[in-house]
């Protein structure tokens, strides 16, 4: 009852004139951040850090300053998804699974359908976690304060067991894709030994590794592109979209198809949400995956699927609150986004840690509140705004691929001021289109880029705490029992393949 009555309390603040306009703009700001390929919401909220300055001298407090980043990071977590739909470039990691379905939705005439789907499913993704962070901060943190090194590899590996029906029915195909992706993310220095590491041909641009907005970028974007012109040579134009109330009523109904995913997003993203180091990004993929594996028709996913643009929305933003609460609760960022939101923080004079609740409840509740108001400040300017999104999607492909160019060359200098970057870029854009042309899945090569680099540090250390014995992610209690399920989940595929053998011979005989 006493946290019910701080959060009323906290709601009613956040509803103050000051602080509802601060998260409407901060929303507004954060969608277009979001929604920019190469910025996201690091970028968004690292940008604006010192504009909280000239907020705080007008509020005298923290509580303004902290609500209008918190109202940045969820509208960046809603923007994500449109560039993802309507230009096939994801807005930042964490949507690069909401292109696998929402691009071809889009191509399909059905983008209102998947923007409002995304959107329902940020909305409600956001809302459970919302409730899951009021209702048991001081246990999540408890729980995520034990994941060490073991589980969190773990937890990557089972991410990596939903990767194999990423790629269609071809497994050996998938798995060379996973590896690949996997080579690719050790390029760089060792993180143990500082020896350099595939630094192809000496070029001192690879010391830094293959960064993977540069790969995301260059897969769906100057990819996608290129793809789009070689199948339709003759002029076509982007799917022509009617939006109407009749439309966006029945893209609303059509909504409850995505039930599933949408449900599987919301709690697996907040739990992944909340391990320190993990983010949203694994939680959106690993939230794909494991749909996918649930569904009755798996064969539509990477087609246009629902679904499929539901469970990563869903569990992006459920992911943005859980990251939130490692930083509150323990002093520990969960997410790079967050790791900027706690040097804002720590700036203004507050201490977060365990007792941050107790000590800061004028602080603390105010800014739960403004996670709900936010987040529908944020589901109600997306959907409006989405007859400007499907604009872009109206004009001719001929307009539209310079844009998409354009876009990605502007979003990948922006990132990293490098202009190998841009060049590695196009070079990965085209090598993705040649993979296409061969029919390879390249969605579990990028999707193993992400995951790569928090996994081999978690195993290398887990490994040195044991002495080489891989015994460790058995014996565990936490550990143990994930890693099994992710070994059966790698093996069900040969299984399958092994038992439809069998089931084919007698019925040949």
């Amino acid at each position: 009852m006493e946290i019910l009555l701080s959060l009323f309390n906290g709601i009613l603040i956040a509803l103050e004139p000051i602080n509802l306009g601060l998260a409407v703009i901060g929303v507004v700001v954060g969608l277009f951040v979001g929604a920019m390929p190469g910025l996201g919401s690091v970028n968004g909220v690292a940008i604006l850090l010192p504009f909280t300055f000239v907020i705080q001298s007008f509020t005298g407090g923290a509580t303004s300053p902290m609500i209008f980043l918190a109202a940045i990071y969820y509208g960046a977590m809603y923007g994500g998804a449109i560039s993802s739909i309507t230009l096939g470039i994801p807005g930042a990691s964490t949507a690069v699974a909401t292109t696998f379905d929402g691009r071809p939705l889009a191509m399909k005439g059905m983008a209102h359908v998947a923007l409002v789907a995304a959107a329902l499913a940020s909305f409600i993704g956001g809302t459970v976690s919302n409730v899951l962070f009021t209702a048991f901060a001081p246990l999540l943190a408890s729980v995520a304060l034990s994941f060490g090194n073991p589980e969190i590899f773990a937890l990557m590996l089972l991410a990596f067991a939903t990767f194999v029906g990423l790629g269609g029915d071809d497994i050996p195909k998938t798995l060379f894709s996973i590896c690949f992706g996997l080579v690719l993310a050790t390029v760089g220095f060792d993180i143990i030994s500082g020896e350099p590491r595939l630094i192809f041909f000496d070029i001192t641009g690879f010391s830094h590794g293959i960064r993977f907005l540069v790969l995301a970028i260059g897969v769906y974007g100057i990819g996608e592109m290129i793809w789009t012109i070689n199948t339709s040579r003759y002029g076509s134009s982007m799917s022509k979209v009617d939006v109407s109330w009749a439309s966006m009523i029945d893209a609303m109904k059509r909504f409850q198809e995505a039930w599933r995913g949408t449900l599987i997003g919301s709690l697996l993203g907040f739990f992944v949400g909340i391990l320190p180091a993990a983010g949203a990004t694994p939680g959106s993929l690993m939230s794909y995956g494991v749909t996918k594996m649930l569904s009755k028709n798996p064969k539509e996913y990477g087609k246009g699927a629902i679904d499929g643009v539901a469970a990563p929305e869903a569990a992006n933003n459920s992911a943005s609150t859980g990251a939130m609460l490692p930083m509150m609760t323990l002093g520990i960022p969960g997410s790079p986004t967050t790791a900027v939101l706690l040097a804002g923080m720590v700036i203004w004079g507050l201490q977060p840690g365990p007792l941050l609740f107790t000590n800061q409840p004028d602080f603390v509740w105010p800014l739960i509140g403004s996670f709900y108001v936010s987040n529908l400040v944020a589901v109600l300017v997306n959907l409006a705004f989405i007859p400007v999104f499907l604009w872009m999607l109206r004009m001719p492909f001929t307009i539209l691929a310079p844009l998409i160019f354009v876009l990605s060359l502007v979003g990948t200098y922006a990132a990293y001021m490098d202009m190998f970057d841009v060049w590695l870029m196009v070079f990965v854009g085209v090598g993705a289109f040649f993979l296409r042309i061969l029919d390879y899945p390249v969605a579990p090569a990028v999707l193993a880029i992400v995951l790569g680099p928090i996994a081999e540090p978690k195993l290398r250390q887990s490994l040195l705490l044991s002495d080489g014995d891989f015994s460790i992610f058995f014996t565990r209690p936490i550990a143990g029992p994930i890693t099994v399920i992710a070994i059966i989940l790698i093996l069900l595929p040969l299984f399958k393949v092994i038992y439809d053998k069998i089931k084919g011979k007698p019925a040949e005989a």
